[in-house]
């Protein structure tokens, strides 16, 4: 019979153990559920499993206590010296897996504080987000260059044939005759003719550097 009690009671305290670590905060405060963060100044209030969604992160291996000494506050929270703008959506991130962003908030800032944290999963979306950003941005519409030309009908054929790499011949004008050579009439034209030009993601724009002879 008193075999038997021992082993009810390890048993008990082995459940009283766990409960311990997760709902009552030991002396040093480290195996408590909620977590105060005092990043760059302000203060952040979450749980210690939205901190650890992302187990290799920094701020999973903190809030474990292990191998990082970090100091806190006199509330008790960790000081991170951080952006807090950037530590909310980081945030907000491991609480629901989306990243938000306000319109004004730079997707740079973000990987930033991102890569600080080790939060491999945020990475790589915001490098794929400012990826497609780029795409979208070298997937500008070519603007038009126009030249008009002015040349007389023999040095018409002449001019069209040695037009250089990228220009487009767009228009005639005849505009009449202005010159009188003895009997005959030249005739001059207006000749439009057209290049695009592909804004490159640099914003300068691609023109080869050679004018269209003429």
């Amino acid at each position: 019979g008193v075999r038997m009690r021992m082993e009810g009671r390890e048993e008990m305290q082995g459940a009283v153990g766990l409960r311990c670590t997760w709902d009552m905060p030991p002396p040093a405060g480290t195996q408590a559920k909620w977590v105060r963060l005092n990043v760059g100044g302000t203060v952040f209030l979450t749980t210690r499993q939205t901190l650890c969604r992302e187990q290799k992160s920094f701020l999973c291996r903190l809030c474990q206590g292990e191998e990082l000494q970090s100091d806190r506050d006199e509330t008790g929270a960790y000081l991170i010296d951080r952006d807090p703008t950037y530590f909310g959506p980081i945030l907000n991130f491991l609480r629901h897996g989306k990243l938000v962003l306000d319109k004004d908030m730079a997707e740079e800032g973000i990987l930033e504080e991102a890569e600080f944290y080790n939060i491999g999963p945020l990475i790589r979306i915001i490098k794929d987000r400012m990826e497609e950003k780029d795409y979208t941005v070298t997937q500008v519409p070519p603007k038009h260059v126009y030249r008009v030309l002015q040349c007389q009908e023999e040095e018409l054929t002449q001019m069209v044939s040695t037009m250089s790499d990228g220009w487009r011949f767009e228009q005639l004008v005849n505009i009449g005759s202005s010159y009188n050579y003895g009997n005959e009439d030249q005739t001059e034209f207006l000749c439009v003719v057209s290049k695009e030009l592909y804004n490159s993601p640099s914003g300068l724009s691609s023109e080869p550097s050679h004018k269209a002879k003429v």
